[in-house]
């Protein structure tokens, strides 16, 4: 803002979801209430901080006058095509009582409860995000100024992959009403390596064979306990059961595979349905050696015996050649692939060739039915004639009914009296509403575009979206990489679509910060301690009230669930807020963790003391030291502004990398120049104006002492108001070098003189230097030889 750019700095709250309604519930308040409440709090604390927030702009997730506008996107994707309604196999979380994306459970447990998922098969509401699978991938080259670590997050989560959709004819097709079994694979290279079929537990193959077998309808039970998620069949044990039928071998005649129902096999993913190559796939070689299935190698490694090499316990996914593999042997594995599409494309089964090219991506659709009660109703009504309907817009918003109760488990809005009956829409007959809310990553995937019209009666208004977006620069965690940021970038897509945005990628510039972390400790019955809480003597801890033992844990980034935090209100008590805000910003690299400690923090505020000493110096401290000859005059003033220019220039680039901390050092060195300064040997107005850039400089990040600062200077104005200083880079260019003066080759001083000094002037001057003297000592001087801006060597 300073260098004369329009900054638009919001704040809002992503204030919907499980946390606020389980803490409301362990309350007996109201989610609304806690919610606000907290709220209330936290902008307090954010005011005190003097965070330049356009506070006009604040909006919160859970007003109806936010979520309204949100509902109307929701029809709009509707109208659109993008939005879709069917059964899936879901992750169900036993705590919070809600469906999980796939991206929210992470090692096999929710994201925010961390218990064990379930499978369920529900009806659900979906975004189409697969509708933009190419595109999301493809744009990803053009977000250079994201980290390369989130693109790949992304590429590989969006995973396209080009592979052949192959047909197997089913042996025992009169016994399940199934003629062929069709599988997608990236690998069909070790087609001779195959020694089985899988299909995943819900797939429609395995309900067929579990309709007249009970040990099938168990085994396909045992599996819902699982995850949906690629991460958890990665690591759960590789079981399966024997159907008893088998398959044909499209390129072996004569040859069947066993097919089994297997638990680490998705129905989202490809076609539910693999053959099993145990040799090059770790899966299926763990499913393999368990079950006692054949393992035959086809690809065989680089200087590798054909006759000597074999699998044992891990497979071999690396490059070579074809082996064992009948007219593929001695092929490198695009060209067997290449065959292999020849060959299968050329078979015919049922009238349609065995084998076909195709690119598939491992994105799926985004599951945002969640059953809870705070959180964003579904505008869906349901009705016995006419179907799903619609509410119609001007009926908007569908607010949550403030009177519900938590004692029944489940949705509250599934058994509210009165909330959930409604007319329907259509024809006026009793109907009932949708009873799901959406995923709060709904809430926070477009809030960016609302920030441009927060008040508007429709979710944007195009000509003030096109004036602030897409977002210059956007700093968030990098654990959103595929959550939040997916999300949103479909969002921007979907609503470009719908006529509200203008705009086909939300951020141009993503930053991932690091987390702030502190100790954690523990009583002796286990249960957290707020570090307010807790005296440390050395290594050990106890309890400020008690005087307990407390067991010091590691540092962990802080959380309220592990209470290492630290209260900002305590804080700006004990240092004042801008001890608080220079200490982050000076500690750490941005990108990096920061620890937050006690030294730390005094270390920050004894700094801004000294800040306060160099600005507003004691009379003591300015009294003149002596006469200053000419040529001092001139020297210390020039240091004094080269230093000062420099720092301009060194902290404004810092501050536009994010590199703060550096900008940070660069701060503390101008003060040091400044402190050091000898008082007589420069004009007052000098160093005045010196003092008045360190203000400026420090000024973003100790606003607060800036102004204090600034006033005591006499400056006119307000400090967050000034422009940008700027600085002269003829003051930067050294005009002076430094050369070693040696004698005899032996480094006896330094020369310090104009870079236009001519080789003649160069040797008169060495030989005035006292140590060149001494070291000469009378000698005949034989010659010197003057190396240009490096050496001066003098030959005795």
């Amino acid at each position: 803002r300073a260098k004369g750019f329009n900054v638009l700095h919001p704040m809002g709250w992503d204030a919907f979801g499980m946390p606020a309604e389980n803490a409301a519930i362990e309350r007996g308040i109201h989610p609304a209430t806690w919610t606000y409440d907290n709220i209330a709090a936290m902008r307090t604390q954010l005011k005190r901080m003097g965070l330049s927030i356009d506070w006009d702009r604040e909006l919160a997730t859970c007003d109806p006058e936010y979520y309204a506008q949100q509902q109307s996107l929701f029809l709009d994707f509707l109208a659109a095509g993008l939005v879709d309604r069917r059964s899936r196999k879901v992750n169900w979380d036993p705590v919070d009582n809600t469906v999980l994306a796939n991206e929210q459970v992470i090692d096999g447990k929710g994201w925010r409860s961390g218990a064990p998922v379930e499978q369920r098969e529900l009806i659900q509401w979906f975004f189409k995000i697969t509708d933009y699978s190419a595109d999301l991938l493809d744009a990803i080259k053009t977000l250079d100024r994201w980290p390369r670590k989130v693109r790949l997050m992304q590429e590989n989560w969006i995973g396209r992959s080009e592979g052949l959709s192959i047909r197997f004819a089913l042996s025992e097709a009169s016994k399940t009403g199934f003629s062929t079994l069709d599988v997608y694979t990236t690998r069909p290279d070790t087609l001779y390596g195959a020694s089985f079929m899988a299909i995943a537990s819900d797939h429609p193959l395995a309900a067929s064979v579990a309709e007249g077998n009970v040990e099938a309808r168990g085994f396909i039970a045992e599996c819902q306990k699982m995850g949906t998620s690629l991460a958890d069949l990665e690591t759960a044990e590789k079981k399966g059961f024997d159907t008893g039928l088998t398959v044909d071998h499209p390129l072996i005649e004569g040859e069947t595979l066993p097919v089994y129902i297997a638990n680490f096999i998705l129905m989202d993913y490809g076609t539910g349905a693999i053959f099993g190559c145990p040799a090059h796939d770790q899966r299926d070689l763990d499913f393999a050696r368990t079950y006692g299935l054949p393992v035959k190698p086809v690809v065989l490694p680089a200087d590798r015996d054909p006759d000597a090499f074999s699998i044992i316990e891990d497979a071999y996914t690396g490059d070579g050649t074809l082996f064992n593999s009948a007219g593929l042997d001695g092929l490198s594995i695009p060209a067997a692939k290449e065959k292999v599409a020849e060959m299968l494309a050329s078979h015919d089964l049922g009238g349609q060739p065995v084998g076909q090219k195709e690119v598939n991506y491992k994105l799926r659709d985004w599951g945002i039915s969640r059953q809870r009660y705070w959180g964003c109703p579904i505008p869906i009504v349901h009705c016995n004639k006419c179907g799903v309907v619609p509410v119609p817009k001007e009926q908007l918003p569908v607010k949550l009914p403030d009177d519900v109760s938590f004692e029944k488990p489940g949705n509250p809005l599934e058994h509210h009296p009165t909330w959930k009956f409604v007319a329907c829409p259509k024809c006026g007959d009793p109907a009932v509403r949708e009873t799901d809310t959406m995923d709060t990553f709904v809430d926070s995937s477009w809030y960016f575009a609302r920030f441009t019209a927060p008040r508007h009666t429709s979710p944007t208004i195009i000509e003030d979206a096109e004036a602030w977006l897409p977002i210059d620069q956007y700093i968030g965690g990098v654990e959103h990489a595929i959550l939040h940021l997916l999300y949103s970038r479909f969002f921007v897509r979907a609503m470009a679509k719908t006529g509200h945005l203008n705009l086909s990628e939300p951020f141009e510039g993503l930053f991932t910060q690091g987390m702030v972390c502190h100790e954690t400790y523990k009583d002796g019955h286990g249960q957290w301690v707020f570090p307010s809480d807790v005296i440390k003597d050395g290594e050990t801890a106890r309890h400020r009230e008690t005087g307990e033992p407390i067991t010091i844990g590691p540092i962990e980034s802080m959380s309220k669930s592990k209470k290492n935090v630290v209260d900002p209100d305590a804080i700006i008590e004990d240092y004042g807020c801008d001890t608080a805000r220079w200490f982050v910003l000076s500690d750490t690299p941005p990108e990096r963790d920061i620890v937050w400690t006690e030294a730390g923090v005094e270390g920050a505020h004894r700094f801004i003391q000294r800040i306060w000493r160099i600005i507003n110096p004691s009379p003591e401290a300015v009294e003149p030291q002596g006469n200053a000859k000419e040529s001092q005059v001139a020297e210390a003033e020039t240091e004094l502004r080269r230093a000062t220019h420099a720092a301009i220039k060194d902290v404004e680039t810092h501050i536009e990398a994010l590199h703060f901390n550096s900008a940070v050092a660069r701060i503390y060195q101008l003060a040091n120049v400044i402190a050091s300064t000898d008082m007589s040997a420069v004009s007052t107005e000098l160093v005045e104006d010196a003092k008045r850039c360190l203000v400026l400089l420090f000024a973003p990040m100790m606003p607060h002492l800036a102004e204090e600062c600034w006033s005591v200077l006499g400056a006119s104005g307000i400090v967050s108001e000034q422009a940008w200083p700027a600085y002269d880079p003829s003051l930067l260019e050294v005009n002076d070098m430094t050369l070693a003066v040696q004698v005899n080759g032996k480094r006896r001083a330094e020369l310090v003189i104009a870079k236009t000094a001519g080789e003649s002037e160069i040797t008169e001057r060495a030989m005035e230097l006292d140590a060149v003297m001494r070291a000469i000592d009378g000698k005949a001087i034989r010659r010197v030889i003057v190396v240009p801006e490096r050496i001066v060597n003098v030959v005795v």
